[in-house]
């Protein structure tokens, strides 16, 4: 006899819904439409500058962090993403930055064997950090590099292409700041008075300075806890402890950026917050996104190419938070409208639609230069003609291309202009000239 299994049957549960990790955005239209306008900007501008795009992996080997940024920075310590292969046990990182993979990319493939590099990337970036305004987990960056070329010249080069880019992108009220780090040997210097200074006020120090104190004691100086504030005023110098040479080439660089009618504020305190900088430092801030206003910031990095493997070669760049940059254009209302199709296809229901010949013009007009966006082809997804001529509207598109069964018999297209001049007005356009029907719809949508 069977056994009778009288327990009630759960029914089968439904599938975890999935959702992007914090901190990692999905980026939809119609706002990936303002990412492609502020990269083409970027191309484009390059370009004029004699900058070539590299393109360098996402994952690198982890000591390469830790040997270029300082095993004792933020990055480092808290905010990589690494792991271990599990094929071959070797430590990888997900790039928190891009320049050491540039220069990385130089060394291993002998990039500066015939002289110097003009670079440009652009790229997302991975930090394990709490998201907030503007920053998140996995954000993007736009960088220039300059490698193989020393002088303030160049320094003032790569802040000259900065601020050529905010006058692109329509952004004003970007403030530039300027401060020179020395050589290392006038940092060590310093960083001895430093550590002298802060190991004798250690009461008005907080946790995070006590943690820097002996590690990194010149990150102390860019501490936004206003309880330090008066401290770090008082603190030593660099320019107290910098040579002949390191401040001639400061003083070098500030008349050069004079000269050129680039304005600019000295910030002692700005210190960045990689260890592979020297020499010039600097950042473009703006009171437009809250405390954190930094949008740009870079310097001059002569010894991480020899630090990296390489033979010594002297080195300038700046990086550019995508987000931020994003965020600022909306502030300022300077965000393009989204694209629109120059023309929109309406198909009138019906099953006696010939569609080969209609699918036929709109390529014809695509590979001529005409946007054009179809409506669906069939079934109940091509709705009403008033709802098509809606979508139509909502598109933004100059014209209605309108394929009814009687201008199809007679080899036609009923075209509609739906917006600017002669809004309402109709005429007609043979299916078998494609190439002048492009002429007549590219006249108007350029004039637009």
């Amino acid at each position: 006899m069977q056994e009778q299994n009288d327990a009630p049957q759960r029914a089968p549960r439904a599938p975890t819904r999935l959702v992007a990790v914090k901190g990692m955005n999905d980026i939809l239209p119609p706002e990936s439409a303002q990412w492609e306008w502020l990269e083409e900007t970027v191309r484009r501008l390059m370009a004029r500058y004699a900058y070539r795009n590299i393109r360098t992996p996402i994952v690198e080997p982890t000591p390469l962090f830790v040997r270029s940024l300082g095993e004792v920075t933020d990055i480092v310590e808290k905010e990589m993403y690494s792991f271990v292969d599990h094929l071959n046990g070797e430590a990888l990182t997900l790039r928190p930055e891009a320049t050491a993979g540039v220069v990385r990319a130089a060394v291993e493939h002998s990039l500066l064997y015939e002289g110097g590099r003009r670079l440009y990337y652009m790229g997302p970036m991975f930090r394990h950090e709490r998201p907030q305004r503007g920053r998140y987990r996995q954000f993007h960056q736009i960088g220039a590099e300059v490698l193989g070329f020393s002088g303030p010249e160049i320094d003032a080069e790569v802040i000259l292409l900065a601020t050529a880019l905010w006058r692109e992108l329509g952004l004003e009220g970007i403030r530039l700041e300027i401060n020179t780090l020395g050589q290392p040997a006038e940092r060590v210097a310093h960083r001895k008075a430093l550590i002298e200074y802060f190991e004798a006020h250690q009461d008005l120090l907080d946790a995070d300075a006590r943690r820097r104190l002996h590690s990194n004691p010149l990150r102390i100086l860019d501490t936004k806890n206003p309880d330090m504030q008066a401290l770090v005023e008082n603190a030593p110098k660099l320019t107290d402890f910098l040579g002949d040479a390191s401040q001639r080439y400061f003083e070098t660089l500030q008349q050069l950026l004079d000269s050129v009618g680039v304005s600019y504020r000295l910030n002692p305190r700005l210190v960045r917050g990689m260890d592979y900088y020297n020499l010039t430092v600097f950042e473009f801030v703006t009171d437009r996104l809250g405390a954190q206003g930094t949008v740009c910031g870079g310097g001059r990095y002569d010894g991480l190419i020899e630090q990296i493997g390489g033979k010594p070669a002297p080195a300038v760049g700046w990086a550019l938070g995508v987000e931020r940059i994003l965020e600022l254009l909306r502030e300022c209302d300077r965000t393009p409208p989204p694209p629109s199709p120059d023309a929109y296809a309406i198909i009138p229901d019906g099953d006696d639609i010939p569609m080969g010949p209609v699918l036929g013009f709109l390529e014809g007009l695509r590979g001529s230069g005409v946007a054009v966006q179809m409506h669906a082809a069939s079934g109940a997804q091509r709705g009403s003609m008033k709802s098509q001529f809606r979508r139509a509207d909502a598109s933004g598109a100059l014209y209605a291309l309108i394929f009814g069964p009687e201008e199809l018999a007679r080899g036609e297209v009923s075209v509609k202009t739906l917006r600017g001049e002669g809004a309402g007005s109709q005429f007609l356009l043979p299916l078998s000239d494609v190439a002048s029907a492009a002429v007549r719809l590219k006249s108007r949508t350029l004039s637009e």
